[in-house]
């Protein structure tokens, strides 16, 4: 087996293992009497699951249908949190005295792994970072002594917090191939060249970095706008103007990122904390990263502007 079909082989287990994550969380709900929906918060969780685990062994219509069913169930406010169960503060207190700066090995473990693997291997970044939380979960339980059934619940309770916009990710990146094959990229191309002066550096490379930072607030994800962004803006505007593609590339996908921190589409960095750390506002994040966010932008159009030529 080679490293690609290794990587694949791998992050199919890692999907199959959240899909599980799902499964359980679905069963948690159908037995919780108390829950006001359990009934369509069960099926949810379990369509999502199956998803996970058999994706690709099920017809993409098929796989298109049970999507929709999961819009549906969400619109109908059929998909609700468990009832809130207390946490207790005087375990939480003796852990943290116990633990002290421990706590935070099992994240160190996770980069440190996931980057040693990346920089030492064939195998891919995303196989990486799966196959480093594997470890840090096993060093949690080694450094916490808990109780390895906390995992799936503490895990299905994270899940749970998050809700439905925890697939968000997957159906904007799924959004940004779509757009790329129906052209909005050249359609943005039209539209912008009409007011962007031919030749104009500068212009040129504020669009593209404003342009990846807007259209990343609507994708909430930097991937599913750059394939869109970079053949609207950035070939005719940048790349054509002799712009170097590996510094050019690199700043206007961070410069995407730049939007993610400004928009509640990106919810792996803005929403899911939020509901984690029981913000009430939801936009709290949002509001404190938008400066800076905002200083970072600037500073990506003048490093491409002075680096990538």
């Amino acid at each position: 087996m080679d490293m690609a079909a290794l990587s694949n082989f791998l992050l199919e287990i890692f999907y199959a293992l959240v899909g599980f994550l799902m499964i359980s969380l679905s069963v948690y709900t159908f037995t919780n009497k108390d829950h006001k929906a359990r009934i369509g918060t069960s099926i949810f969780w379990s369509i999502l699951g199956i998803i996970f685990i058999a994706g690709p062994y099920i017809p993409a219509n098929i796989v298109g249908i049970l999507i929709i069913a999961l819009g549906c169930l969400t619109v109908s406010k059929q998909v609700k949190m468990l009832p809130t169960k207390p946490l207790d503060g005087e375990f939480a207190k003796t852990q943290s005295g116990k633990l002290k700066n421990k706590v935070f090995l099992p994240p160190l473990v996770i980069a440190i792994v996931a980057l040693g693997i990346a920089q030492f291997t064939s195998i891919s970044g995303t196989a990486a970072i799966g196959i480093a939380a594997v470890i840090a979960t096993i060093a949690t339980l080694i450094i916490t002594k808990a109780n390895p059934k906390f995992i799936l619940e503490d895990g299905a309770r994270m899940i749970d917090s998050v809700g439905p916009v925890s697939i968000l990710p997957q159906l904007l990146t799924a959004l940004g191939s779509l757009f790329t094959a129906a052209g909005v990229g050249t359609v943005i191309a039209n539209g912008i060249s009409s007011f962007i002066p031919e030749g104009n550096l500068l212009i040129g490379v504020a669009a593209y970095c404003i342009g990846m930072a807007i259209f990343t607030m609507i994708m909430g994800n930097a991937f599913a706008a750059f394939a869109v962004i970079t053949a609207g803006i950035g070939i005719p505007f940048v790349f054509a103007q002799g712009a170097n593609p590996v510094v050019a590339g690199a700043l206007a996908l961070t410069a995407g990122y730049c939007g993610t921190l400004m928009s509640p589409m990106g919810a792996n960095f803005n929403i899911m904390p939020a509901a984690l750390l029981e913000i009430d506002d939801k936009n709290a994040i949002i509001k404190r990263q938008f400066p800076v966010a905002m200083t970072l932008l600037i500073a990506h159009i003048v490093l491409m502007y002075f680096l990538a030529f």
